[in-house]
C-alpha cells in the first residue's frame, strides 16, 4: 500500500447488489409510512432533545394514572400510537445510523486517496508540460482549470490544491 493512500477497498457486483435490495427492502417498509420533510420543514419541526423525551414519558404516564386529568381535546389513542411508532423507530433509526457514519467515513477516506493521486498526477504532468512534453499541454491546461485563475488553496498536508468549482 503506497504511503498516502489511507483506504483499499473493493466491493463485488454481488454485495452492491445486496446494500441495494436491503435499502429496497426498508424503503418497501416506510412507502406509505414515513415522510420526507423539506428543509425548512425540519426548521420547523426541530427535533425533540433528550430532556424533552423525558417531559413526553411523563405526560404519558401521568396521562395513564390520571386520566381525569387528560384534556377532551388530546387524542389519547393517537397520542400513544404515535408514542409506540416513534419508540420502534429509535433502534433501526440508531443502527443506520451506524451504518450512515461507517458509509460516510469509507467514502471521505477514499475521496481524499483520490484527490491526493489526483494531485500529484496534476503535479506531474504540469511538470512534463513545462517541459513541452507532447500531450501534456492539454491535459495540464484542462487540469489547471480548476485552479481558477491560478489561484490555489493549500490543503492541511501543505498541498496545493484547486480552488473549489
Amino acid at each position: 500500500m503506497a504511503l498516502d493512500n489511507l483506504i483499499t477497498v473493493e466491493f463485488t457486483e454481488e454485495e452492491l447488489a445486496t446494500i441495494n435490495e436491503a435499502i429496497d427492502n426498508i424503503n418497501t417498509v416506510l412507502e406509505g409510512k414515513a415522510v420526507n420533510l423539506t428543509p425548512d420543514e425540519r426548521r420547523q419541526y426541530g427535533s425533540i432533545a433528550d430532556r424533552n423525551k423525558t417531559l413526553v414519558d411523563k405526560a404519558k404516564f401521568y396521562m395513564e394514572k390520571s386520566p381525569e386529568t387528560l384534556p377532551k381535546t388530546i387524542d389519547k389513542e393517537e397520542f400513544d400510537r404515535d408514542y409506540v411508532a416513534r419508540e420502534q423507530l429509535e433502534t433501526p433509526l440508531r443502527r443506520l445510523n451506524m451504518v450512515t457514519e461507517k458509509l460516510r467515513d469509507t467514502k471521505t477516506l477514499l475521496d481524499f486517496d483520490n484527490l491526493q493521486t489526483t494531485l500529484t498526477y496534476y503535479r506531474y504532468v504540469r511538470y512534463l508540460a513545462s517541459e513541452n512534453e507532447p500531450g501534456s499541454t492539454t491535459i495540464y491546461q484542462d487540469m489547471s482549470q480548476h485552479y481558477k485563475g491560478g489561484r490555489k488553496t493549500q490543503s492541511d498536508t501543505g498541498e496545493e490544491t484547486p480552488a473549489d468549482e
